[in-house]
């Protein structure tokens, strides 16, 4: 009797500090998911809701929606001393997007700058990972680390001492950044060639077609063996 309910009380402590991990760790991936949340998905929502929600102009809903990481990107100058990647290019693409909003024209010209704003960001990201400076790497990294504390580590420690790990945040970053940037490429040679009712939902097609592609590429080629590498860098650590 006395060995059964010491075996029952030694499963509930082992479910309880699995639950208590596994909290730990949902806690862990959502605070690591909230630069992406504040830096990119803020100001994309924020544009929507005035553009359409509340009827403001592009050139308005544009300004306004970059005030979060204007504000983000003169904090980390000033305070930390560094450049707030994410929010940087999200400002860069406000800028963009209020600049060429500015320019009037036929149709074509007004499907040609709807690839504007990716066309910008793939030339960003594809530029700063030639330099050295892979942007994506503060989106994958939640996902490959999955809120785990030795996961983090093992992240941070490989991209300190590893150089395989490096060149494959280069890469994971340089496919995204390229893929991009060719369907902007795309979607204005398609403008001034093809008939703006083709373009109308052929846009979206190619879009779609260039992010699946960036997820399939980039996870094979660089996303996947970065996860194993981190997982297998936190097992041995631990």
């Amino acid at each position: 009797m006395l060995q059964t309910t010491t075996t029952t009380e030694a499963a509930t402590e082992t479910a309880t500090e699995a639950t208590t991990e596994a909290a730990a760790q949902r806690r862990a991936l959502l605070q690591s998911l909230k630069p992406l949340f504040v830096d990119a998905g803020i100001p994309m929502a924020a544009y929507y809701v005035l553009t359409r929600g509340c009827g403001m102009s592009t050139m308005a809903a544009l300004a306004w929606s970059g005030v979060v990481p204007l504000a983000r990107t003169v904090w980390g100058i000033a305070k930390e001393r560094k450049l707030n990647a994410l929010a940087a290019v999200m400002l860069v693409l406000n800028v963009a997007g209020v600049l060429l909003s500015t320019v009037a024209g036929d149709v074509r010209l007004m499907l040609a700058k709807d690839s504007a704003g990716t066309g910008v960001f793939g030339l960003v990201v594809f530029a700063a990972a030639c330099a050295g400076r892979p942007l994506m790497s503060a989106g994958l990294k939640p996902f490959a680390t999955k809120g785990s504390a030795a996961k983090e580590a093992a992240w941070e420690r490989l991209s300190e001492q590893s150089a395989r790990f490096r060149r494959l945040e280069r890469r994971f970053s340089a496919i995204w950044g390229g893929a991009l940037l060719i369907e902007a490429v795309a979607r204005i040679v398609g403008a001034y060639t093809l008939s703006p009712d083709v373009m109308a939902w052929l846009g979206n097609v190619i879009f779609g077609v260039a992010f699946v592609a960036a997820m399939v590429v980039g996870g094979g080629a660089a996303a996947d063996p970065m996860e194993k590498m981190v997982k297998e860098e936190a097992e041995a650590a631990a």
